[in-house]
C-alpha cells in the first residue's frame, strides 16, 4: 500500500473518529476520552507526516500508546505480566471488534506485509541482541535462528488457523522492536537501508489503530483505566 492510499485511508477514518470522540466527550470527559483524544491528535500528527515514514510511525506508536496505556494503580509490574496484558488487550479487542474488520485486515487487506514482517529478523529482538554482544573473537552468537525459526513455527500456525488475535499480537511485538530502534537512537532518518519493514509498519498502524480506537470506544467501560501523567493545571 503506497503513502497517498495510507494517508486517504487513515483521513477517512479520523473524521469518523474525530466525530464519535466529540459526542462522548460532550457527555463528559473522562479518562477514556482523555486517552482518546491525546491518541487522536498523534494520529491527525501522522497523516500530515506525508512521505516521512520515520515521524509517521513514531506518531502513530505514540497515538497506539496513548490509546493503549493505563495506569491501573498496581505499582508497574514484570516484563511477563506486562506481555500477559498487552495479549489480553488484544484478545478483548478481537472479541469486542463485532464488525471483524480487524480480521479483515489481517487475512485480506495485509496478509503479505504481515507475512513479510514476522519472517524479518531486522525486527527481531534476539538478533539484535545477538549482535550487540559479540563473542570474545569478534563473532555473532547464533543462538536467536533457533529463537527465530521457533517464533516463524509459532507464526505459521497462527496463519494457518487464521488466529487474529496471535498474529496481531506477533506483529506488534515486531513492531515494538522497530519503535525501539527509532527512539532509542538506533536509526538514521531517512535512512536508504531497513526502510521495507518502516513503510509496511507505518501502513499497517495507520489502518489498524483507527479500528482499535473504534473498538474502544464502543465499549469505554472495558478500557477505562487512568492515563498516565494526568492533566496538571499550570
Amino acid at each position: 500500500m503506497n503513502t497517498q492510499t495510507t494517508a486517504l485511508a487513515l483521513s477517512a477514518a479520523l473524521a469518523v473518529l474525530t466525530q464519535r470522540h466529540r459526542e462522548q466527550r460532550a457527555l463528559g470527559q473522562t479518562p477514556f476520552t482523555l486517552r482518546m483524544h491525546r491518541a487522536l491528535s498523534w494520529l491527525k500528527r501522522a497523516e500530515a507526516a506525508g512521505e516521512d515514514d520515520d515521524v509517521a510511525f513514531i506518531c502513530l506508536w505514540i497515538g497506539f500508546n496513548a490509546a493503549y496505556a493505563q495506569d491501573l494503580g498496581e505499582g508497574g509490574g514484570t516484563v511477563a505480566s506486562e506481555r500477559q496484558a498487552f495479549r489480553n488487550f488484544m484478545a478483548d479487542l478481537c472479541v469486542l471488534d463485532a464488525d471483524k474488520a480487524l480480521a479483515n485486515l489481517v487475512w485480506q487487506v495485509f496478509p503479505g506485509p504481515i507475512r513479510l514482517l514476522l519472517n524479518n529478523q531486522f525486527v527481531f529482538q534476539p538478533f539484535w541482541d545477538a549482535h550487540s554482544n559479540p563473542r570474545s573473537d569478534g563473532s555473532i552468537p547464533d543462538h536467536w535462528r533457533e529463537a527465530f525459526d521457533e517464533a516463524r513455527q509459532r507464526v505459521h500456525r497462527a496463519l494457518g488457523q487464521q488466529d487474529t488475535e496471535r498474529v496481531l499480537y506477533e506483529v506488534f511485538v515486531r513492531l515494538y522492536t522497530l519503535r525501539n530502534q527509532l527512539m532509542h537512537g538506533g536509526s538514521t532518518w531517512n535512512s536508504t537501508v531497513n526502510r521495507a519493514q518502516l513503510r509496511d509498519g507505518r501502513a499497517l498502524l495507520a489502518r489498524v489503530l483507527p479500528v482499535m480506537l473504534g473498538v474502544m470506544m464502543n465499549h469505554p467501560a472495558r478500557f477505562e483505566g487512568k492515563p498516565f501523567y494526568p492533566v496538571v493545571p499550570d
